[in-house]
């Protein structure tokens, strides 16, 4: 079955700091894997299959659009940064794992690439806490929403959080 991705590359590197240059084929495969873990885990398995199977069949429209266009996107394009950016700097190729170094850059360490995740998240977070403050007011817009049975993600209803705050 074909993935339909809720966004594009382009709408990634136009609403974060990824450059127009990345090679898509680096990191599109995020796109989908943060629409599966993180979106999905939110919209639970109905509403992610309905919005998908529009997608593939171009008849997403009405609440359904608005939903993704005002709310999912944002959500999966900085948990799609979140995934990506621990491994922005490696590539995996048949002679090993390697570094990518930069003739006129300067490679970054851990503690600032774990600072450019802890900034992603908090906007993931906030854009997830606005989608999930929506869908709980309009669960009747979206029947598919309640509508999970047995081996289906069931939608989680709290946003995650990062960190402690005493």
């Amino acid at each position: 079955m074909a993935t339909a991705l809720f966004v594009g590359r382009k709408d990634v590197v136009k609403n974060t700091a990824l450059g127009g240059n990345v090679d898509p084929d680096k990191f599109m495969q995020f796109i989908k894997i943060a629409q599966e873990i993180h979106i999905q885990n939110f919209l639970g398995t109905r509403l992610y299959n309905k919005i998908s199977a529009d997608i593939l069949a171009g008849t997403l429209a009405g609440n359904y659009l608005s939903l993704v266009n005002t709310y999912v996107q944002p959500m999966l394009i900085h948990w799609a940064m979140i995934e990506y950016l621990p491994f922005a700097a490696y590539t995996i190729a048949n002679n090993g794992v390697y570094k990518h170094q930069s003739d006129t850059g300067q490679s970054v360490d851990k503690d600032e690439v774990d600072f450019l995740i802890a900034k992603e998240q908090k906007v993931a977070d906030y854009y997830t806490r606005r989608f999930l403050d929506y869908i709980c007011f309009n669960q009747s817009l979206f029947p598919e929403y309640n509508q999970n049975q047995n081996e289906d993600v069931y939608p989680e209803k709290d946003s995650y959080f990062s960190s402690w705050v005493l």
